[in-house]
């Protein structure tokens, strides 16, 4: 069975840093588009960022670009999305997801596999 697991969220004060992390099990997305996404309460679901296989190409939202930064081990088969300078607009659920078609995809909406979520909560 395939899983991925986020872990990492909490609340944090505007300003601050969070890295969360997302741990797949049950086969490996090595060679595999992952992103992240995120839901606010009463919004859609939005892009955040995305990463291709070897961690060569990234893709980012306007809203987090030069705050947040998406990276991959694939010995661990782990991505992460360590975000600085959190304002209280980022506070959601956050959710990891991969691709297993793709090597590299911004299409984060089409990727077949997805977390459960972490809760990112930014005071003001």
């Amino acid at each position: 069975q395939v899983q991925l697991v986020e872990s990492g969220g909490g609340l944090v004060q505007a300003g601050g840093s969070l890295r969360l992390s997302c741990a797949a099990s049950g086969r490996t997305f090595s060679r595999n588009a992952m992103g992240w996404s995120r839901q606010a309460p009463g919004k859609e679901r939005e892009f955040v960022a995305a990463i291709s296989w070897s961690g060569a190409t990234t893709y980012y939202a306007d809203s987090v670009k030069g705050r947040f930064t998406i990276s991959r081990d694939n010995a661990k088969n782990t991505v992460y999305l360590q975000m600085n300078s959190l304002k209280p607009e980022d506070t959601a659920v956050y959710y990891c997801a991969a691709d297993s078609r793709y090597s590299s995809n911004r299409n984060i909406e089409a990727y077949d596999y997805w977390g459960q979520g972490t809760q990112v909560t930014v005071s003001s």
